[in-house]
């Protein structure tokens, strides 16, 4: 990797935190307008349990020793695709961006050979505004592959929650009770199964993870319809800094669908940010899902506000 003079690229580690943050805000300012990670968020991708980032990051600092770009692989199911993030600061990181993604589809390589494959699928976002980024994930050989679409609402003009449909009931999660948490998973992971790219999580895995989006429990609900599990929700804790509640996942089992289940969910976490003075709700869709669930966000008062392209690249393994 050649780097401008002066410049160094070493290995992350925790005392990075705040100046890998600092990175990633004037980058996400950049790209969809405002800051949309935190420290907590640069510390899980640091202590993730499939990336190792004295082996799969870096980060570059100028002549003065201020971090100006983070570049790292995930792998939130340690099998199937990786994805790899360059973050750069938009006014001095510009041309580090190419010769990172170089070295991460090097590594990349690399972690295909360790886990004894031909080769791996790797994955990155381009968000609008990038156009240099498109121009260089291209010439690296990915093409896209999908497009993710970032919908949002004001809460101050929340209308009162109407009557659930019949049959319909809405509660929140008991998170202290071992079968309705391994019930909510298993909603959760049946309901995605007809999805595009879905790689399920195991239980144990899953569990383990919660932390890494925030579990501010009262958020989380399970819907029934006449006493049967039909459909859950997640939330995330990812937009608090914007006073946003954030929908991380809605889930509805497709005997259930079209039912008024996935809307009674929705206007029950609405409720629910709005009574803790949220000023917005938001969420992120894969316009790909064949569930269509952007006419169903519509319904509630979502819009698009941003969209972001995934790009795709197989890359052999090192030494095939």
């Amino acid at each position: 990797m050649t780097l401008p003079a002066g410049w160094t690229a070493r290995r992350p580690t925790l005392d990075d935190v705040s100046a890998i943050l600092a990175v990633v805000h004037a980058a996400d300012t950049f790209a969809v307008g405002y800051p949309d990670f935190d420290a907590a968020d640069v510390e899980a991708a640091l202590t993730a349990p499939f990336t190792d980032p004295t082996r799969d990051a870096w980060v570059v600092t100028d002549p003065d020793g201020t971090i100006v770009a983070w570049a790292t692989v995930d792998n939130p199911t340690g099998v199937g695709r990786e994805y790899v993030e360059v973050y750069v600061d938009p006014e001095r990181g510009e041309d580090l961006r190419a010769p990172l993604l170089a070295r991460m589809l090097d590594r990349i390589a690399e972690r295909a050979a360790e886990r004894g494959l031909p080769a791996l699928t790797v994955r990155t976002a381009v968000f609008a505004p990038e156009t240099g980024w498109a121009a260089e994930v291209a010439a690296a050989g990915f093409t896209r592959v999908k497009r993710y679409v970032r919908m949002h609402r004001p809460l101050a003009d929340l209308p009162p929650e109407p009557p659930l449909p019949a049959g319909v009931t809405v509660r929140p999660l008991r998170p202290g009770d071992e079968a309705d948490l391994r019930e909510f998973h298993r909603i959760v992971d049946t309901a995605f199964r007809d999805t595009p790219d879905y790689e399920p999580y195991g239980f144990d895995l899953w569990r383990d993870r919660l932390h890494l989006h925030g579990t501010t429990w009262d958020e989380w609900f399970v819907a029934e319809v006449d006493g049967a599990t039909a459909g859950t929700l997640q939330s995330s804790d990812q937009a608090l800094e914007q006073n946003e509640g954030f929908v991380r996942s809605l889930s509805v089992l497709p005997a259930y669908r079209r039912r008024g289940v996935g809307a009674a969910l929705l206007r029950r976490a609405f409720a629910v940010y709005a009574a803790k003075g949220r000023e917005s709700v938001g969420l992120g869709v894969d316009l790909s899902n064949p569930t269509a669930p952007v006419t169903l966000y519509r319904s509630v008062g979502l819009n698009e506000v941003y969209w972001a392209d995934m790009y795709e690249l197989v890359v052999p393994a090192a030494g095939v």
